[in-house]
């Protein structure tokens, strides 16, 4: 415990407002009991996080237990319950995103220093082995850090220090009253399953285990700290407001190029959850070399894409389907303006002159759909709008929000600022619409 109490000493000030996220387990209430005995020294508020996930009939207890002790022991209580799950089924990844929602709110609400979670040596040795078998990055088989930055706040782990033998005892000395979860001793988990059968072999060759992999995480940890610097002054001279210059990427050994990608999206990861494999890397990297305008949708609702000898990664924010008459103007988000006007002498695509006659009225404004066509004039036939927009170098995401007008029969009429149709007229022919465009 000597360790455990080293780093709360060096990290603990006084005052500190500490959130403590608590299930009512005997790691959580071992935490929660060594931070109590820390503050009437430091005069520290310490504020007690209680999650029900509505998963086993006995979260209700589990509730009722530790709200309990906080009252006996004078620590507040708060208490947040998942009552909806997407698709009305539980999952890992949603149960940790609406907790740490719960905690960050606690954080802006007592303007708290510290999450501290009870995450101990035997948690860190789990967690390795499961990135192991999944794959994933330098980053990720360094398991569990002791500190570590998430959104505005810290979370610290000072249990990392010892293992789940030590946690217990510790509890059986002080008399620390807790629950036992039976689903964290069943075999339906992967975690599970290596708690029970890898870990109990590993203990057998080597007593002290898991400090062997605290210090494997630790090399880790700075091998990856070194390498950030390296790849953050890479990033900085191909950086271009918040997109990857390929051409100067793509001049990197792999190595490099696969790490910028990966601090890329660690960049967007800090605000977001977003796990990421090393097939969707590599599938990143093959569209780079290729220079290819397309999207890979990554999770969480993100994408990258190549457009233009950029590199992009973002959330996909699809623009919503709009139609509107156009009768005297439309503006669309502020941002592309389209109006009738009485008279003009540009020729360029922002304007486009029509006879009433050649078709339906009203006119509409819309976006773009899958699928639509248009009849570009002094061409003959029809054209995939697809393939104008490609042509003409159009923004792989600009294309989903750019609009068009069309006639009540869904003709096209034109692509304001970019193309216009065989309906377009000369200055000196008839027609009685002018239509001006204007991009904000």
């Amino acid at each position: 415990m000597k360790d455990v109490y080293d780093f709360l000493d060096n990290l603990l000030k006084v005052n500190d407002t500490l959130i403590v996220a608590t299930s009512g387990g005997p790691d959580s209430m071992c935490l929660l009991h060594i931070l109590k005995s820390y503050q009437d020294r430091l005069n520290l508020k310490i504020i007690c996080a209680h999650v029900n996930h509505n998963t086993r009939k006995e979260n209700l207890k589990e509730k009722e237990f530790v709200q309990k002790y906080c009252a006996e022991n004078k620590i507040v209580f708060e208490y947040y319950e998942i009552e909806n799950y997407k698709n009305n089924k539980f999952t890992e990844s949603e149960g940790r995103s609406q907790r740490y929602a719960f905690f960050e709110s606690l954080i802006n609400k007592y303007q708290a220093s510290y999450l501290f979670t009870a995450h101990h040596g035997d948690d860190l040795i789990e967690t390795i082995f499961l990135r192991i078998l999944r794959g994933s990055n330098l980053k990720g088989y360094m398991g569990i850090s002791k500190i570590s930055s998430y959104h505005n706040y810290k979370i610290a782990r000072p249990l990392l220090y010892i293992n789940k033998e030590e946690i217990i005892k510790y509890d059986k000395h002080n008399n620390i009253p807790y629950m036992i979860d039976k689903t964290n001793i069943k075999d339906i988990h992967k975690r599970n399953r290596i708690r029970k059968h890898v870990l109990p072999y590993l203990y057998k060759e080597e007593k002290n285990v898991y400090k062997k992999f605290i210090q494997y995480s630790e090399e880790l940890e700075s091998t990856n700290n070194y390498l950030r610097k390296i790849v953050d002054k890479k990033i900085a001279k191909i950086d271009k407001d918040g997109k990857i210059y390929i051409d100067a990427l793509i001049k990197e050994e792999d190595f490099i190029i696969k790490k910028i990608i990966e601090r890329v999206i660690e960049g967007i990861q800090e605000y977001d959850i977003l796990p990421i494999d090393n097939k969707k890397i590599e599938s990143i990297i093959k569209l780079i070399k290729n220079k290819e305008n397309k999207e890979i949708n990554l999770n969480n609702n993100y994408i990258a894409r190549v457009s233009y000898n950029y590199l992009i990664i973002e959330k996909n924010t699809k623009a919503n389907s709009y139609e509107y008459v156009l009768d005297k103007e439309v503006n669309i988000k502020d941002k592309y303006l389209i109006k009738v006007v009485d008279k003009s002498n540009d020729t360029s695509n922002n304007v486009t002159r029509i006879n009433s006659q050649d078709i339906t009225l009203p006119l509409k404004v819309r976006n773009i759909q899958n699928g639509d066509i248009m009849q570009v004039k002094n061409l003959n036939g029809r054209k995939k709008i697809k393939d104008i927009l490609i042509n003409e170098k159009i923004d792989i995401k600009k294309r989903k929000e750019i609009p068009a007008v069309v006639d009540s029969k869904n003709e096209i009429i034109w692509l304001p600022g970019v193309k216009k149709s065989i309906f377009d007229k000369e200055i000196q022919e008839k027609y009685d619409i002018i239509l001006k465009y204007t991009e904000g």
